[in-house]
């Protein structure tokens, strides 16, 4: 039986169609975990509604969400789900079919829809969706499913931002799969601000896992960040994207001099509430 571990912070607007959707793509055998932290909205309450088991604390905090979840959660493989992803129909079985494979962990391929977004954002994306770490890295997808010998690499969650970063550590590139007819649509933020706000959160989080990887705090090979792929692996085989790189170089100095000066645990989810108006990240079958 599968078990899916639902982080939730503030998440009504949500929260239902994830898992509507999440039943009609697995039936009525998985257990769905919905572990909500801190919230003062109906996140808990919906939840219950569609049948889900619910773990209410008073606290937030995702990777204490993320553990909660996991203590009641019984069933392999485990997914760990954003509960903004609308799972289709055999989205779920076709991950574990890659850990049926022999994949420690497997992911869905990720899209960033950028339409109607501000220039700068569009010329971002354009840049970020080509860098090299998105070829076999398990962040930016929503979803991770683990294999049960793969759950086993590790205890808890650290108690630290970027979560998905501590998850693709623990693996190698051949102990990663990434399912080629499961598509990942991600909405990008709505403004230049809110994507520069979301880039704040992660490059601090990804520095604090990197700095606690480094002292021998959480285990497992956290990638390094590699400053120059845009140049090296973007723009020079792709010189048209020039214009673009100007943006994304502004941005990402921009980003992460803010950084600097964001105080551990602000931003703690990181999530971009733009994005969080209406239902607008789901999970499509390729065609």
């Amino acid at each position: 039986m599968v078990s899916i571990v639902i982080a939730a912070h503030n998440e009504e607007a949500v929260i239902g169609s994830c898992l509507e959707a999440l039943r009609r793509a697995t039936g009525p055998d998985a257990e769905i975990i919905v572990s909500a932290n801190g919230c003062i909205d109906r996140t808990a309450e919906i939840a219950r509604d569609h049948g889900a088991i619910v773990v209410d604390r008073s606290t937030p905090g995702k990777p204490e969400a993320l553990n909660a979840g996991d203590e009641h959660a019984t069933g392999f493989p485990r997914v760990y789900l954003d509960a903004d992803i609308r799972v289709p129909a055999h989205g779920v079985a076709r991950l574990e079919r890659l850990l049926e494979g022999g994949a420690l962990a497997a992911v869905p391929r990720r899209r960033v829809e950028t339409s109607g977004r501000p220039l700068a954002v569009r010329a971002y994306f354009a840049i970020n969706g080509r860098l090299p770490a998105f070829r076999d890295g398990l962040f930016g997808r929503g979803m991770i499913a683990l294999s049960e010998t793969g759950r086993r690499r590790f205890g808890q969650f650290p108690s630290l931002t970027a979560d998905d970063l501590f998850l693709d550590a623990q693996f190698s590139s051949a102990e990663k799969a990434e399912a080629d007819d499961v598509v990942v649509v991600v909405e990008a933020p709505r403004t230049t601000r809110a994507l520069v706000n979301r880039l704040v959160r992660v490059r601090r989080g990804n520095a604090e896992m990197r700095s606690a990887a480094a002292t021998g705090a959480v285990s497992g090979a956290v990638r390094e960040s590699d400053r120059w792929a845009w140049l090296r692996e973007v723009v020079l085989p792709h010189p048209h994207l020039a214009f673009a790189a100007v943006a994304y170089l502004m941005i990402t100095l921009t980003a992460a001099l803010r950084a600097r000066g964001t105080r551990r645990g602000e931003g703690s989810w990181g999530r971009d509430e733009s994005t969080r108006v209406a239902h607008t990240t789901w999970i499509e079958t390729a065609r």
